[in-house]
């Protein structure tokens, strides 16, 4: 249904996105998760045509959003952070005046809005003006405008945000009940709502891809390796010594203990082994007490940070990101000419 081909799109000197490749199937619900300033709304912007890339393509059920904008975009549906409401308008005169630009049949217009209002609960508020509607019932309306051309592809940008606990549930479910009937991309830097909702998780950190797969796929691939913490009396190179012997340790740091004579270690231990017991026997026997012993497992948000955290240098760069990708969201949506 989509694919995108290593996209590129800079502002200035800075990269938003980096030679970004992936593949969208038809009926499912796919996540763009990651953190703030990630570049997830740029490629977003680039996917409907809102802005252009610099490099690669996207095509969208075989269109190229640059050379065949027209009928790429007649397959989109498009919903931004900040929905492009106009507030002066009932639900209903909106809703129909969204049909009317998407180039819904005239004789078509009532009924498919009519079916749009029942399907997203707003048949309570529909002769309500929109500037007077909660910040949920605003989400709903710019969700109803983004369905109104029954486009084969749905793109959310943070559908979510600003919405209580109550009205998150009740987008999610909205949003289950699309799949199939279209194929959904919806954004977040929430792990909890992509997870919850989508087939796919596609995690971006500084415009780079760097982890695809189903929740459970995502799950198994990046599960962490377990960490013991041990706190000892004795000499570091004693215990690297010991900790040598021990196939299942990857890896091992030192750190100075509370107390004084005392070394605090934590070791990487590979999945499912345990290796407390024997630890403490061979330390105990080379003169080493043990003063305490603990173990953890990373979760997959901790691991979904260690992803997102750092660069390709190593060094955080999200502020300039979001300065960059919060001025060209901000171009974009103040021309209301395209809903």
């Amino acid at each position: 249904m989509i694919q995108v081909e290593n996209l590129v799109k800079r502002y200035g000197g800075r990269t938003a996105v980096d030679d970004m490749s992936f593949v969208v199937e038809e009926g499912k619900i796919y996540g763009f998760l990651g953190p703030n300033g990630a570049g997830k709304s740029t490629t977003m912007n680039v996917m409907t045509g809102y802005i252009a890339a610099d490099g690669g393509r996207v095509l969208i059920d075989g269109h190229d959003i640059l050379t065949e904008p027209i009928a790429a975009k007649a397959c989109i549906g498009y919903l931004p952070e900040v929905p492009p409401l106009y507030t002066d308008m009932t639900v209903w005169e909106f809703l129909l005046f969204a049909a009317e630009l998407k180039k819904v049949a005239k004789n078509e217009r009532k009924a498919r809005v009519e079916d749009l209002l029942q399907r997203l609960g707003l048949e309570e508020v529909k002769g309500r003006m929109i500037r007077n509607l909660s910040k949920g019932y605003k989400q709903r309306v710019g969700l109803a405008q983004a369905l109104v051309g029954e486009p084969k592809v749905l793109i959310l940008d943070e559908p979510m945000v600003g919405l209580d606990p109550k009205q998150i549930i009740e987008m999610r479910d909205l949003i289950r009940g699309l799949a199939g009937d279209h194929t959904v991309i919806l954004s977040s830097h929430i792990l909890s709502e992509i997870s919850a909702v989508c087939d796919h998780i596609l995690i971006i950190s500084h415009g780079k891809l760097v982890a695809s797969g189903s929740p459970e796929e995502l799950q198994e691939r990046m599960r962490g390796t377990s960490e013991q913490i041990v706190t000892v009396l004795g000499e570091r190179e004693q215990a690297e010594e010991i900790l040598k012997k021990f196939n299942a340790v990857e890896h091992f740091t030192f750190e100075a203990g509370e107390e004084e004579g005392s070394i605090l270690i934590r070791l990487a231990v590979k999945e499912n082994a345990d290796i407390r017991k024997e630890l403490s026997v061979a330390l105990a026997g080379a003169g080493m007490p043990i003063l305490s012993m603990s173990r953890s497992e990373k979760s997959l948000e901790d691991i979904f940070l260690e992803l997102t955290e750092t660069g390709a240098n190593g060094e955080k760069t999200e502020e300039n990101a979001v300065e960059a990708e919060t001025e060209e969201i901000e171009e974009v949506q103040a021309d209301d000419s395209d809903l």
